[in-house]
């Protein structure tokens, strides 16, 4: 039998978002961030991983999880930074996680303000990339005026049982691995949000942000902003990701300066929820490689 989940960690309004936190103590900081239609606790185990090297804060961004909507309404990739930024200037410097959106919310974050970021570890960061899989399909579509809100109102027709088990096909390697207490907890929480006036606009929103940085050009473009951080930083995808190709890990080889690249054979889009002792593994190397001064090297 599969042994039982940990609680998922209490969390707590700071500032403008809800932030859920391991117990202080640890040596270090680090803050995660989620993906799109994700919450803070995605992190839950690999936080539970790490809470001997690093006090964890997960942050929900503007409109996911617990987190109200956004004051402004803006749910780009540049308001997502800046909530993360501002939870950041709260913790002071510490060690940025991001997957998938909340990959490119933090390449953005390490970009602009490498003096509160002491390295970056991505998860199958959302990065742009013109020849997406066909999973990106669904985030295509909401980002169509019109048809977002259309497709939108139509899933919300679909069980949330059902949504939930189409979401973990999508994001996991294997499907059937997800706990059966992880598959209840994301359903109520689905329903939950279901009921909440401003959800769908924030999803839509998210998605339509992460669709304009794909088309973006120049020096705001988020390969630009990867080649400037200035972090060591850890890059892992799964082989079985069928939203982010692991191919793009060579592009970010080339691109980011200090960098390791650590491909796993057997996880999908969200690896430090499938395998969050391999991941804490890689992590707990830079952040000692960082506590050393040492930069890591592509491999």
């Amino acid at each position: 039998m599969a042994t039982e989940p940990i609680p998922h960690w209490p969390g707590r309004m700071v500032g403008s978002v809800h932030v859920r936190s391991t117990p202080e103590g640890a040596p270090e900081r680090a803050v995660f961030v989620h993906g799109l239609a994700g919450a803070a606790t995605n992190w839950t185990d690999l936080m539970d991983e790490l809470k001997d090297v690093v006090t964890g804060h997960a942050i929900d961004l503007p409109g996911a999880g617990h987190s109200p909507a956004a004051a402004d309404g803006d749910y780009s990739v540049a308001g997502h930074a800046r909530a993360v930024i501002e939870l950041m200037e709260h913790t002071g410097p510490a060690h940025l996680f991001g997957n998938s959106l909340g990959g490119a919310v933090s390449v953005k974050v390490a970009a602009d303000r490498p003096d509160l970021v002491r390295s970056l570890t991505l998860v199958s960061p959302a990065l742009p990339d013109l020849l997406p899989r066909y999973g990106p399909f669904r985030v295509a579509a909401a980002a169509t005026p019109w048809l977002g809100e259309w497709v939108t109102g139509k899933l919300r027709l679909v069980s949330a049982e059902q949504r939930v088990n189409a979401s973990f096909a999508m994001v996991w390697a294997n499907a059937r691995a997800v706990h059966p207490d992880r598959l209840r907890e994301a359903i109520e929480e689905l329903r939950r949000r279901d009921d909440l006036p401003y959800a769908a606009a924030a999803m839509l929103g998210s998605a339509r942000g992460i669709v304009a940085e794909y088309f973006r050009r120049g020096a705001d473009n988020l390969w630009s902003h990867a080649a400037r951080v200035q972090a060591p930083t850890l890059i892992i995808h799964g082989r079985h990701d069928r939203l982010v190709r692991p191919a793009m890990a060579a592009k970010a080889g080339r691109t980011f300066r200090q960098v390791r690249l650590v491909l796993l054979p057997r996880a999908g889009h969200v690896a430090m929820m499938e395998m969050p002792g391999v991941v804490a593994f890689e992590a707990r190397r830079l952040i000692a490689e960082t506590r050393l001064g040492n930069a890591p090297l592509a491999s």
